[in-house]
């Protein structure tokens, strides 16, 4: 079975940057979208960016201007460059794989950003 491994997530002080990773354990196709999510303490799961095979990139309010995503499609890999963080910006982030018969979740990774 298939699994996403997260990595990048820490500890870091306002206005810091972290990268995170996320990758499939094993080679698949079928993946037209990656992403990541967030969920902070109390609160739904959210968008925080997406990006197609074809590179279209797409962010939540929040996220623009600070945040990066890209991949690597022949490493099944996602990253998110994120910059000028922000307290409200903790939270246990989330990648995710969607293809037409495809949906992964990784196990999530914590960003803790301190003031």
């Amino acid at each position: 079975q298939v699994q996403l491994v997260e990595s990048g997530g820490g500890l870091v002080q306002a206005g810091g940057s972290l990268r995170l990773s996320c990758g499939a354990s094993r080679s698949i196709g079928g993946i037209t979208v990656m992403g990541w999510y967030r969920q902070a303490p109390g609160k739904q799961r959210e968008l925080v960016a997406l990006i197609t095979t074809a590179g279209r990139t797409n962010y939540a309010e929040s996220a623009q201007g600070r945040f990066t995503i890209s991949r690597d499609n022949a490493k099944n890999t996602v990253y998110l460059q994120m910059n000028s963080l922000k307290p409200e910006d903790t939270a246990v982030y989330y990648c995710n794989f969607k293809g037409p018969i495809l949906g992964l979740w990784g196990q999530g990774t914590l960003v803790t950003v301190s003031s």
